[in-house]
């Protein structure tokens, strides 16, 4: 049975006129509403009748690229790269001029980001590329995994970039991940090796995948160093944890708690650079010293971390050439890696920030 706008109206709970507002773009209409038509469009698959469904399996000039916040240079420099080389290529639109590159900024919203994407598909998008960390909920990757299989049916070319690729990955061209847990483990191991044994760490979100993977490493290496749980080590690796945003007030907030809970931290782990200078003014704050009474690391080898002072200690990310990549892979200018998974890797780099661990 053919699916109509009256239906979607009707599962909307909203007028056809609404609806028909909402999917030409050509009427204001508030967000929420906008987000309940999309859905319902989503849920029961409905294709415009008449001329335009002759258009349902073409593609546009149009590749939109989806962000967590670009305002975090995380996301910031892989898109501008993805969209230097989307935008860069000429003559692979249909009229023979360039793709048009939209970043979306989805706020963390699962809800957003699958918006986002019905809206890729209604505009027949010639690829999406997906950044950042994917959100450990059963429902949402299975809506994910729907949503970008009927986007690679239609055509659009699905590359993933920072994150890993869904349980079904068939619907993607690639997907780029970066080593987190790797990095994670190094990190801690060169601390390790410092002498630090009472290490607070600073998590991101934990229902994200980057959170979970980096948290992993710094585990897996206190366990091989006898640290976790070791008798007469630090006690248990929850209460020397706290999670929040990527955030530097995250970061201030989170390891002023830590030096609560733990009086005789000597190192601190930010879940990324930008928390780890919250965690630098939180400790300076306390009138302590970096790195001579507490030691300081990230992660990712933001722009700014080598201008810190003292300089940060992190693990560097290659974020622009990752981003570039993801972008030939999208225009199809590059060839998928073997399987359509590359692991990124990542390299630990020491500065200033950290030290040999004080002693009493």
């Amino acid at each position: 049975m053919t699916v109509t706008l009256a239906d979607v109206a009707a599962r909307a709970r909203v007028s056809p006129a609404t609806v028909s507002r909402v999917l030409n773009g050509n009427y204001p209409v508030a967000a929420t509403t906008r987000e309940r038509v999309l859905r319902a469009v989503d849920e029961l698959d409905y294709v415009l009748n008449g001329p335009a469904s002759s258009l349902a399996a073409a593609t546009s000039d149009l590749v939109g690229i989806l962000v967590n916040d670009i305002a975090d240079p995380f996301f910031g420099i892989m898109a501008g790269a993805a969209q230097t080389e989307i935008g860069g290529q000429e003559g692979t639109g249909r009229a023979g001029g360039e793709k048009l590159a939209v970043v979306c900024n989805t706020g963390g919203s699962p809800e957003r980001e699958l918006t986002y994407l019905t809206l890729l598909q209604r505009q027949r998008a010639a690829a999406v590329v997906l950044t950042g960390g994917a959100l450990e909920d059963p429902d949402h990757i299975a809506a994910m995994a729907s949503k970008l299989a009927k986007l690679a049916d239609a055509g659009t070319r699905v590359v993933l970039c920072g994150r890993p690729p869904l349980p079904d990955g068939e619907a993607i061209v690639a997907a780029l991940a970066f080593d987190n847990r790797g990095g994670g483990r190094r990190l801690t191991e060169h601390l390790l090796a410092l002498g630090h044994r009472k290490i607070g760490y600073v998590a991101g979100p934990a229902e994200r995948t980057t959170t979970r993977h980096r948290l992993e490493g710094h585990r897996e290496a206190l366990g091989a160093g006898g640290v976790s749980g070791a008798a007469g080590e630090a006690a248990d690796q929850e209460l020397l944890t706290v999670h929040g945003p990527y955030t530097r007030r995250s970061g201030y907030e989170a390891t002023l708690e830590l030096l609560r809970r733990a009086p005789d931290l000597t190192a601190v782990i930010g879940a990324n650079d930008t928390v780890a200078l919250g965690a630098c003014a939180a400790i300076r704050d306390q009138g302590l010293r970096i790195p001579q009474d507490i030691s300081v690391a990230g992660f990712d080898d933001l722009p700014f971390s080598v201008d810190a002072m003292p300089a940060l200690t992190t693990v560097r990310l290659p974020l622009y050439e990752a981003g570039a990549r993801a972008g030939r892979l999208a225009m199809g200018t590059e060839a998928p890696p073997p399987g359509g998974i590359a692991t990124i890797g990542a390299e630990l780099m020491v500065r200033g920030s950290t030290g040999v661990a004080r002693v009493g």
